[in-house]
């Protein structure tokens, strides 16, 4: 097991998860393909896509909840399992009983992702201080 800060938060708040290690590639892969569907290929290398999922939302493509506004709507958002991953990582978490999970957990985390196994909403804290965290839900 990688002992990370996010694990000890996670040990230390008696919230069970399990590494799934080498998914982080096959994860992010799922969430551009379920979040960026209505986006071009041409218009996802004109916004780093690849460099940076969570710039679907910092380029403004799809209109997500941002700051203290995205932690309000991740805390209050119904969660059971869920996966943790990151953008340059192969680290992977899956929570199977994630509600008590909160958006301070991960504030010390740059550039992870948590989304329902659905894939239907994400949470996103970024590296950058002016640039989330976001919250998006599908409709």
């Amino acid at each position: 097991m990688t002992k990370t800060k996010l694990t000890e938060i996670l040990h230390k708040r008696n919230i069970q998860y399990t590494e799934v290690g080498r998914w982080g590639k096959y994860l992010r892969g799922v969430w551009e393909k379920e979040f960026t569907e209505a986006i071009s290929s041409d218009e996802k290398r004109k916004i780093y896509l690849h460099d940076f999922l969570w710039n679907l939302f910092s380029y403004s493509r799809v209109k997500a909840y941002e700051k203290d506004y995205a932690k309000n709507a991740f805390n209050n958002e119904l969660k059971n399992r869920v996966y943790v991953f990151y953008q340059h990582s192969d680290l992977a978490l899956t929570i199977e009983n994630a509600k008590d999970i909160v958006a301070d957990d991960f504030k010390n985390e740059d550039d992870i992702y948590i989304v329902d196994t659905e894939f239907q909403w994400t949470y996103v804290n970024t590296h950058e201080s002016f640039s989330g965290p976001y919250f998006y839900k599908k409709s």
